[in-house]
C-alpha cells in the first residue's frame, strides 16, 4: 500500500532523527515537489525516488517506476533541490559583535566552544546545507575532527563535514597578539621553514584533517596591512606534502603576492581574494584555481565596525571587494560559494548567496549552481551536488522559486540527508 505524507501535518521538531521511509532506511520514498532544481536547471513535472541513502531515480513522473510499497511525500508549492554545500565555515566561531575573535580564542573554554559548535552544526543543517567545509577551528585544535565524528555516528545532527583542523600559519604572523611578555595560545598552528611546514602538514593530516588550510598572507602587526607570510618554497612544500597524502590545500590570501605564491604552489581554492588584480585572476583561471570570496564576512565586519548600510558611504573594504570581484568575473575565474559563516550567525548561510545576487551581479541560477554542483565539483565531491540516480539523497525542499528569488533558499521545509528526513514542518 502506498502511504502519503502531507507535509502540512505538524510533526516532531526538527532533530528527531525520524526517517521518512522506515527505521531500516530501505523502504523507497517518492518525493513529489512542484518542480526540481537538479543542480543545473529547473525541471517541472519531475519526481525523485529515494532508496536507502541514494537517489534511485529522478525524472518525469511518468518515467519513474515506483515500488508498490513506496512512501510518498508530497511537496506542494515547493522546489526540491540538492542539499547545499557551504564552502567556508568556522563551526567554532560565533559572531564578532557578540564576542571578539581574540576573546573567543583566549577566554572561551574548549568545552564552551564545542557546545556552541554542536548548535552551529544543527543550525547549518536546518538551513539546508547538508555539507560544509570547516576551514579552521581558530584555536580549538582538532575539535572539528571530533565534531565530524559525532555527526557521522549520529550522536548529534549536522552536515557532512570536511575539516581543516587548526590550519597553518607562519610563526609570528597570526594572533592573538597580546603582551610580548607572554606566549598566548594562537588561533592556528605555527610553522617556519620547509622541513617544519612538511612536518606540521603531515601531523595535521594524521590527526584527521581532510583539508590543509594555509595562511599565505596576514597582518604581522595590529594596524598593518596584510603581507605575504610563507615563502614560495614553504608553500610548495605544504601543497606537495598534502597532495601526496591525497589532501587538497586551500589558502587564505588577500594580497596579490600572497595569492600569486599560493596559486603557483598549487592550492585548489583561494579564500577571500580581497585585493586580487586582473593579472592574478588570469593566473587563477589559467591554473584552474577557484575563488571563495566570502562577501558576507566583509559585509558583517564592516557593519560591526559601525557602517550603517544604506545610510553611510560604502567603506573602502567593500568598494575594493566589488572591484576585485568584477576583475575575477572578467577573467572567468570559477567561484565557490562560501560566506565565512561564524563571522556572522550560523544558519544565516544564505546571506552570502543573497549578497552575491543583490550586490555583486550574479544571477540566482549562477549562485544556486555554485552552492550545489559547482561546489561539489571544486571540492571533489562526486557523490553529491546534483539530483540524479546514484548520488547521495541529500535533498532540500524550499517554498518559492530560488531560480528567480534567491531568498527562497531561506524557506526550507524539508531536509533529507542520506535518505533520512531530518526536517519537516
Amino acid at each position: 500500500m502506498k502511504i502519503c505524507v502531507n507535509l502540512r501535518i505538524k510533526l516532531l521538531p526538527f532533530l528527531s532523527f525520524v526517517c521518512a521511509s522506515t527505521t531500516n532506511g530501505e523502504q523507497a520514498t517518492l518525493l513529489r515537489p512542484a518542480a526540481v532544481f537538479d543542480g543545473q536547471e529547473m525541471q517541472t513535472g519531475w519526481v525523485v525516488l529515494v532508496n536507502g541513502d541514494k537517489i534511485a531515480a529522478a525524472g518525469p513522473a511518468a518515467d519513474v517506476p515506483v515500488p508498490a510499497d513506496a512512501q510518498t511525500i508530497d511537496l506542494p508549492g515547493q522546489v526540491l533541490m540538492p542539499g547545499m554545500i557551504e564552502g567556508h565555515s568556522h563551526m567554532f566561531l560565533h559572531p564578532y559583535n557578540e564576542t571578539s575573535w581574540n576573546d573567543q580564542v583566549t577566554s572561551e573554554s574548549l568545552a564552551l566552544r564545542t557546545a556552541r559548535a554542536t548548535v552551529h552544526a544543527r543550525k547549518t543543517l536546518e538551513a539546508g546545507f547538508t555539507t560544509a567545509r570547516d576551514l579552521g577551528t581558530e584555536g580549538a585544535g582538532y575539535a572539528d575532527v571530533g565534531l565530524k565524528q559525532a555527526i557521522e555516528a549520529g550522536i548529534i545532527p549536522g552536515p557532512r563535514l570536511l575539516v581543516a583542523g587548526p590550519a597553518i600559519v607562519a610563526t609570528g604572523s597570526y594572533g592573538p597578539k597580546l603582551s610580548t611578555d607572554f606566549d598566548v595560545p594562537q588561533g592556528a598552528q605555527e610553522a617556519s621553514g620547509v622541513d617544519e611546514v612538511m612536518r606540521v602538514t603531515r601531523e595535521q593530516i594524521g590527526k584527521g584533517a581532510d583539508i590543509v588550510k594555509v595562511y599565505a598572507d596576514y597582518r604581522w602587526g595590529k594596524e598593518e596591512p596584510s603581507r605575504p607570510t610563507f615563502s614560495q618554497d614553504e608553500l610548495n612544500a605544504i601543497v606537495q606534502t598534502a597532495r601526496s597524502a591525497g589532501r587538497p590545500t586551500v589558502a587564505h590570501a588577500t594580497t596579490p603576492e600572497g595569492m600569486r605564491r599560493a596559486i603557483s604552489a598549487g592550492v585548489e581554492t583561494i579564500e577571500h581574494g580581497d585585493d586580487g588584480t586582473a593579472e592574478i585572476f588570469r593566473l587563477m583561471k589559467q591554473k584552474s584555481v577557484a575563488l571563495c570570496p566570502t562577501v558576507a564576512a566583509d559585509d558583517a565586519i564592516s557593519r560591526y565596525s559601525g557602517w550603517k548600510k544604506g545610510v553611510d558611504p560604502e567603506p573602502p573594504r567593500i568598494s575594493q571587494k566589488r572591484a576585485s570581484m568584477q576583475a575575477a568575473r572578467a577573467a572567468g575565474v570559477t567561484f565557490a560559494m562560501g560566506g565565512d559563516v561564524g563571522v556572522f550567525t550560523h544558519g544565516e548561510n544564505a546571506l552570502e548567496m543573497e549578497l552575491l545576487v543583490r550586490e555583486y551581479g550574479f544571477t540566482p541560477v549562477e549562485v544556486l549552481r555554485q552552492a550545489t554542483r559547482g561546489n561539489a565539483a571544486v571540492f571533489h565531491l562526486a557523490d553529491r551536488g546534483a539530483i540524479r540516480a546514484g548520488l547521495l539523497a541529500d535533498l532540500v525542499a524550499v517554498v518559492g522559486d530560488p531560480t528567480r528569488d534567491i531568498s527562497a533558499v531561506r524557506q526550507v521545509r524539508l531536509v533529507m540527508k542520506g535518505g533520512r528526513v531530518l526536517r519537516q514542518p
